[in-house]
């Protein structure tokens, strides 16, 4: 999809998830239905264990941000962008760029998170209570911030390009990404790292999302939790994790020999104007995003082999989505009408990494069109009636896709579309 512009493929991709410690296991465990949800670990948690309306959540466990930056580092750094230097560390590794061979005023980084470093706030909180407004410590802004992921990686690197970070609720890294391949149609810049990071399974949101009766309160069976699209759904279940992608445009990536995985061709947003949290019933929103994102890539709907639903497995929001699906798609969507379109929702295995997840899931969509393995949905034990998409239940399939759409739906009405496809020289 050139429109006489720069073309921008993919060529690296790096994770840290529930599911796994880097890129591989989260895709693998994906491929294989496996659910990465559990009782939460935490001090607080503990404390009051008898209090706690949700106690469950996707933790990333045994992660050490040492093994990628020495310890005094680490320190000045909120979990969340730990996750996304490791995730970023492991996206310039896989993609074989050396920034130190190139003009690094051409490579930027674009970075989404919904929250940023709650963490960070709650801890300096508590100490400011506790102890004192002289206690609180010189490195709690520069950890807190939004935008510290995407200035500790343009620092790690030297990345003088251009840089910035998206905090559009659950929208960020859709947001970051195709803010950066526009970006680079542009011309702006030959290299970028994108991508999007959350730490917020901390106490205050695990406590105000359950206020909102947004989240599942199944604690008793855990993996069964995150159940996408099916009638027994309750609620998202919340979840922290980081991926980063290296893209490039085709010129520079062909030049120095890479290995290019997917190219993104489509990125549309779109405003609901609706209400702050709910969607609009209908999916209008959500729709003209992905209309959009179609016209942006010049695409029909019926090119689409793959959608990788926003799917958080709550009420609202699963209705709305297959809603604006089905308006859009028409019968390439309709099971019953034979549609070739598959839609799952991976967060049935990963639950809800807020701003991260459309950078997680972006992991499904280039795995759609460069092995043709769709991820399932798991959980899906009985579709809600009028859901007739082919929502690809329980199982991984194999199925040849060129291109993969990824959606990711935001409170404050943000829709965000992206489109993946596969390259082919």
């Amino acid at each position: 999809m050139s429109h006489g512009q720069h073309r921008i493929v993919i060529t690296g991709v790096g994770a840290v998830t529930n599911l796994g410690p880097d890129a591989p296991s989260t895709w693998a465990a994906m491929r294989e239905g496996r659910s990465g949800i559990s009782a939460i670990d935490g001090e607080e948690f503990a404390r009051w264990h008898d209090k706690w309306e949700v106690r469950i959540g996707g933790q990333v466990r045994g992660f050490d941000p040492t093994k990628i930056m020495d310890f005094r580092e680490a320190r000045r750094l909120d979990r969340f962008a730990q996750l996304a230097m490791a995730a970023a560390h492991e996206a310039v590794t896989t993609s074989g760029v050396d920034f130190q061979k190139l003009d690094r005023d051409r490579c930027g980084v674009v970075i989404g998170s919904g929250i940023g470093g709650i963490r960070t706030i709650e801890e300096g909180e508590m100490i400011l209570l506790e102890k004192g407004p002289q206690r609180v410590g010189p490195f709690t802004v520069p950890r807190l911030m939004a935008n510290a992921a995407a200035g500790n990686i343009s620092i790690r690197y030297g990345l003088t390009g251009p840089a910035s970070t998206h905090a559009t609720a659950c929208a960020s890294s859709g947001h970051a990404c195709g803010d950066a391949m526009h970006a680079m149609r542009r011309g702006e810049a030959d290299v970028m790292i994108i991508g999007g990071a959350e730490a917020a399974l901390s106490p205050i949101c695990v406590a105000a999302f359950s206020a909102m009766k947004a989240l599942s309160t199944r604690n008793d069976a855990p993996e069964k939790a995150s159940r996408p699209f099916d009638s027994g759904r309750d609620g998202f279940v919340l979840s922290e994790g980081a991926a980063m992608f290296v893209i490039e445009t085709e010129r520079h990536a062909r030049a120095r020999g890479a290995n290019i995985l997917a190219e993104l061709v489509g990125y549309a947003n779109a405003g609901d104007a609706y209400h702050i949290t709910a969607p609009d019933e209908a999916g209008r929103g959500a729709a003209r995003s992905m209309t959009w994102a179609l016209r942006d890539a010049r695409l029909n709907p019926d090119q689409i082999g793959y959608i990788n639903a926003h799917g958080t497995s709550t009420p609202l929001g699963d209705r709305a989505e297959v809603s604006a699906v089905l308006n859009l798609f028409g019968d390439h969507a309709r099971r019953s009408k034979g549609g070739k379109v598959l839609m799952s929702s991976t967060k049935s295995m990963h639950g809800h990494c807020l701003g991260a997840s459309g950078a997680v899931e972006m992991i499904a969509c280039v795995h759609a069109v460069r092995d043709g393995v769709i991820a399932p949905t798991i959980n899906l034990d009985q579709p809600e009636d009028g859901f007739d998409i082919d929502l690809v239940p329980h199982h991984a399939r194999e199925r040849a896709v060129r291109y993969a759409m990824n959606n990711t739906f935001g409170f404050g009405g943000h829709n965000c579309t992206v489109i993946v496809g596969r390259y082919e020289g």
